[in-house]
């Protein structure tokens, strides 16, 4: 395991903890190497239906470890190699079929935000703190997360982010839609775990297609296609319909595979 980042399983859901919270969850290069790891062991675990990331000691992340900026910028090379660790961390979690969620407390800066548009949905209690950094310390966001940052909350909101710098609190955060959902204050670990288990009871299957066609519209797709067809027709054939039938026409709960 990767010093900086925990694992555990646990009633179908799969979380990964950011774990120094002596330096508010910074996040090092090698927590960014090994985060595509983590994310594809429990993309591949059986038993993992839902994966929640969060934060411990009661922030989420203060983003990308400021204390190894001398050695990751230290040449332009360096600066490269450093940017793909980070886009292949953030191209994990955007990449996995299966339901992916930010429980945000504390502090969420920078990287941190980036990582959390990642996710397919980002929850937030009601003290979190969201700031996009870049400008401060005379540095740029990446494009894939800039271009993130447009879809979920549009231009003049990601330029207000970008260009100021400033600390925005969760409930702005929600108006602007940085976030999903915000939870009272202390709350949402409750609410994520509640929310998961609700997906955890639901066709994986079918949410994977469903994220699937969901990616395909965002990219621009309008029309259905053969590729498309095929998924909607292909899980007609699958065990989870045959189970939802059964549940369904019985009045009880279904037990998807």
């Amino acid at each position: 395991m990767t010093d900086g980042l925990g694992m555990a399983v646990a009633d179908k859901v799969g979380t990964i903890m950011l774990n120094r919270p002596a330096c508010r969850n910074a996040i090092s290069q090698a927590m960014w190497a090994g985060l595509p790891a983590l994310i594809g062991e429990l993309a591949a675990a059986p038993a993992v239906r839902v994966i929640v990331i969060r934060g411990a000691g009661g922030n989420f992340s203060g983003g990308a470890d400021i204390a190894e900026f001398g050695k990751v910028y230290a040449s332009r090379t360096a600066s490269a190699e450093y940017a793909a660790v980070m886009a292949g961390a953030m191209t994990a979690i955007c990449a996995c079929e299966k339901p992916v969620i930010a429980a945000i407390e504390g502090f969420c800066i920078g990287g941190a935000v980036g990582m959390t548009l990642c996710c397919d949905l980002s929850f937030a209690d009601a003290a979190a703190q969201f700031a996009i950094t870049p400008a401060r310390l005379g540095l740029a966001y990446s494009f894939a997360d800039t271009s993130r940052l447009v879809a979920r909350v549009g231009a003049a909101a990601a330029k207000d982010l970008l260009f100021s710098g400033r600390r925005v609190a969760a409930p702005e955060a929600l108006q602007m839609r940085l976030v999903d959902r915000v939870s009272a204050t202390g709350g949402v670990a409750a609410e994520v775990a509640a929310y998961a288990q609700e997906l955890a009871g639901n066709s994986l299957a079918s949410i994977k297609v469903a994220k699937t066609f969901i990616a395909r519209a965002e990219a621009g797709q309008v029309a259905e296609d053969a590729a498309t067809l095929a998924a909607y027709l292909d899980i007609l054939e699958q065990p989870d319909f045959q189970e939802g039938r059964r549940a369904f026409a019985g009045k009880v709960k279904p037990e998807f595979s």
